[in-house]
């Protein structure tokens, strides 16, 4: 019974979390509790299961909010890899996307959990109230917050994935080829770059803003070192990373870097999510695909 659920389990804690080791640990640990309970008390497993991982995962957002506040640089979640391309393996790719991830990283742990039972898994109002034990009322209005915060901070727009795909393969392309000006046809005037190295490589501190800055930043990382390997023993590729086409930087026999993208309604590139710290590469460095739909 629990391993038909895990799935559904992972896909809640790593939402919740942004970080696929710690969405594990909430797993196991939903196991441990299951393992322990008497269930022949229990009507709705699946419920039951959501609410125990629901739990485990708020604890544990709580407690590494601090960490995050005193994070060196910026803090990205930690990327998975999804298959395929874009939504071919994440039956909604933006519940999963780095920028929508980092969108729900600025709700109050409560509104993050209320915002994905409700909005990507479909629970009602009273099951989230049995779930994170509040009143119907009061799920009510934390999702009323979040969805306008989300909102607000993240405005949907049809999704062309072939568009976006000819973007990123373009990307890829100047990238790799240190082409400046095929660069910038391809950012939004505003895009802002944020890279996340943990403190442990080299990255810029704060975000990097405007169409010139981007292009120039990368530009400049072509033909040289990174992370500790020299320029020609670099090797990219593109694969899918939550949900949707991004790039995968490796060398010297380890993944170094990802590397995600946001757009804007005429198709351009909006944001850039690189993630360096080698801490958070375990998941993409493992080769396995997660699906999390």
């Amino acid at each position: 019974m629990f391993e038909q659920y895990r799935r559904l389990l992972f896909s809640i804690a790593y939402r919740l979390l942004g970080s696929a080791a710690d969405a594990e640990d909430a797993v196991q640990d939903a196991w441990l509790k299951w393992a322990a309970a008497d269930r022949s008390q229990v009507a709705e497993p699946k419920a039951y299961l959501s609410r125990i991982v629901t739990n485990l995962a708020l604890e544990r957002l709580r407690s590494t909010r601090h960490q995050r506040e005193t994070y060196v640089g910026p803090w990205l979640p930690e990327p998975i890899l999804t298959g395929g391309d874009a939504a071919e393996a994440v039956t909604d790719a933006e519940s999963v996307s780095m920028a929508l991830l980092v969108v729900l990283e600025t709700l109050s742990p409560l509104e993050r959990a209320v915002f994905v039972l409700k909005e990507v898994f479909g629970f009602s109002h009273a099951e989230i109230g049995e779930a994170v034990e509040r009143s119907e009322t009061a799920v009510r209005q934390a999702a009323h917050r979040a969805r306008e915060h989300v909102r607000a901070r993240r405005p949907r727009f049809p999704a062309d994935r072939a568009r976006q795909r000819q973007a990123t393969e373009r990307f890829f392309a100047a990238t790799t080829g240190g082409d400046l000006n095929a660069l910038l046809e391809l950012l939004s005037p505003d895009v802002t770059l944020w890279t996340d190295g943990g403190g442990k490589v080299r990255q810029a501190l704060l975000p990097v803003i405007g169409a010139e800055r981007v292009a120039g930043w990368f530009a400049a990382m072509a033909g040289r070192s990174y992370a500790g390997v020299a320029a020609e023993e670099i090797t990219a590729e593109l694969i899918g990373i939550n949900g949707g086409l991004g790039l995968l930087f490796g060398g010297a026999g380890r993944v170094i870097a990802t590397v995600t993208f946001d757009f804007d309604e005429d198709g351009r590139i909006a944001a850039i999510h690189n993630v360096a710290n080698p801490d958070k590469l375990g998941a993409v460095a493992g080769g396995e695909a997660y699906d999390v739909s």
